[in-house]
Formats: structure tokens, C-alpha cells, sequence
């Protein structure tokens, strides 16, 4: 068996379709496809079960995970330890995609060097918990709630959510504004944000329909959009940059605690560098 066949199958699963796992992998889509069913046929096995929107592991592509994760972690010790490097545990991390890229990575500068090999994951709420029952991350930073529940879990902040201006913004100096001033706002959608609907409502009951500039997933992207002056958003209180001001929305109460969901009890007792420094970072406000 190929290895690029296992890197192709891998690709598939943790981008969830065969278009994201082609361009990631850097080759055409037909080409991606051909190797999978290259796969399927030497195994003589169907991996995938295809829908118009994702692909989901079938029961043989389940069990071939656990083997595909294992010799591609394997390989990469095998040209560390050629290379002369020490080889570190791999740690396959989750990450909610509410969750600010800048502390993210604040983490990652503080785990110092050497140590765990980092693999990082995103997505949504319900992606996230997959991932974790999948046993395709060993623990995943993102909300505490109902929709990991089944998970071990430590909690690290909670917060609220306000409104991101420009730093310029008429209203840039207020403590909290009321929904009703923001009338004539023009205004952008964070379209994975966990509390959409209610923000939606508390805008709609309060007679606001503003002009919308951008619908985007990227909170970073919307961010820096805020900082340009396209218009104003909400956003959890965790989201600051320069030129961006954070100012509270009165009446909405909606607040998120974060934390760390463990896969099992051997992801639970992990403290190596990265873990701590999660903790450090996140547990700080």
C-alpha cells in the first residue's frame, strides 16, 4: 500500500470532503478521488459513505483510521529520528473556531521547544465533540456544555459577548450601548457563532434590521474587517485588536465557558507543554 493512499484517506477525514482534502493535499480533486477508490480497491472495502454537503466513515473506513493515524505518526518519528531530532509524543488538539487564533497561539509561543509534536483541529461545536468521540483529538479546547457533557472536562474562563467597533466609532468610548441606538449600524454576521440566533432575536425584537456588509466564518478575517471600519459586530469578550473597540450590549446576556474536554483518561492526565500553557493563557482572565 501507498503511503500517499493513506495520506489522501487521512485528508478526507479531517476536512470532511474530497474538494478541501484535494487542495490541502495539492493535487486535483479527480486525482484525490482516484486514489481513494486506488484504496478502497486494494482493501476491498468502501471507506466512505458520500453526501452532497460531507463524507462519513464507513465501518471499515472506522477501523482503518486507527491504523492510517499510526503509521503516518510512525513515519514522521521515523524521519525525526533520522534526522537526528528527538521524537516527541503526538498531541492531536481540537480547537472551537469561536476561539481567538491570537491566544491560540499565545499558547503555542509558551509551551517552550521540543516536547509533544502539536497537531491542531477546528470546527464547530458539534465537529468538535466528533472529534473528540471519534478519538481523532485527545482533547479539544472549546465550550464546556451540553454538547460535551460525555467528556471529562476542566474549565479554564467564561465570558460574555459584546459589540466590536472601530476604535473611531462614535460609540467606541461607551461602557454599553442599547440595542435600539444601533439602528442605523451597518452591521457583519459571524456565521459559526455559537449564539447567532439569540443575537439575531435581540436585534429583531428591538425593531433593528440593519444593512448586513459580510457573512463570513473567519472571526479573525471579521475582526480585522471591524478594524477597517466595514461595520460593527458581536463577538465574545476574548476577541480584542488594535483599532477595535470592545464595548457591552445592554440587555444581552448570553455568556460561554471554555475549557479543556478530554477523548479519555490517558488524555486527561497529559501535562505536557502545550496543556500547561492552554491553562496559563486561558485561565488568565
Amino acid at each position: 500500500m501507498d503511503r500517499y493512499l493513506l495520506r489522501y484517506f487521512l485528508a478526507v477525514v479531517e476536512t470532511g470532503n474530497f474538494s478541501r482534502a484535494a487542495a490541502r493535499e495539492n493535487v486535483a480533486q479527480p486525482t484525490l478521488s482516484a486514489g481513494i477508490a486506488k484504496l478502497e480497491a486494494e482493501l476491498k472495502a468502501r471507506l466512505f459513505d458520500r453526501t452532497n454537503r460531507r463524507v462519513h466513515l464507513t465501518e471499515a473506513g472506522s477501523r482503518l483510521l486507527v491504523h492510517a493515524r499510526r503509521i503516518e505518526h510512525e513515519y514522521n518519528l521515523a524521519l525525526a529520528s533520522v534526522a537526528g531530532a528527538a521524537p516527541g509524543e503526538l498531541l492531536r488538539v481540537a480547537v472551537l473556531s469561536t476561539i481567538p487564533t491570537a491566544l491560540v497561539g499565545q499558547a503555542l509561543a509558551l509551551r517552550g521547544a521540543g516536547g509533544e509534536q502539536v497537531e491542531l483541529l477546528d470546527g464547530s461545536e458539534r465537529e468538535v465533540a466528533a472529534l473528540l468521540a471519534r478519538r481523532r483529538a485527545d482533547l479539544a479546547l472549546t465550550i464546556v456544555g451540553p454538547a460535551t457533557e460525555r467528556f471529562a472536562s476542566e474549565r479554564l474562563r467564561e465570558e460574555g459577548y459584546g459589540l466590536a467597533l472601530p476604535a473611531a466609532h462614535r460609540l467606541a468610548g461607551a461602557k454599553a450601548v442599547a440595542g435600539e441606538d444601533l439602528a442605523d449600524e451597518v452591521m457583519m454576521v459571524r456565521r459559526q457563532c455559537e449564539v447567532l440566533a439569540q443575537t439575531s432575536r435581540y436585534f429583531t425584537d428591538r425593531g433593528v434590521r440593519p444593512f448586513f456588509s459580510y457573512r463570513g466564518a473567519g472571526d479573525d478575517k471579521v475582526l480585522a474587517l471591524v478594524g477597517a471600519g466595514l461595520g460593527i459586530t458581536v463577538m465574545p469578550d476574548s476577541y480584542q485588536a488594535p483599532g477595535v473597540a470592545r464595548v457591552g450590549l445592554l440587555g444581552f446576556t448570553p455568556r460561554r465557558t471554555l475549557g479543556l474536554c478530554y477523548a479519555d483518561e490517558a488524555a486527561r492526565h497529559r501535562t505536557g507543554g502545550l496543556v500547561q500553557a492552554l491553562r496559563e493563557v486561558f485561565g488568565a482572565a
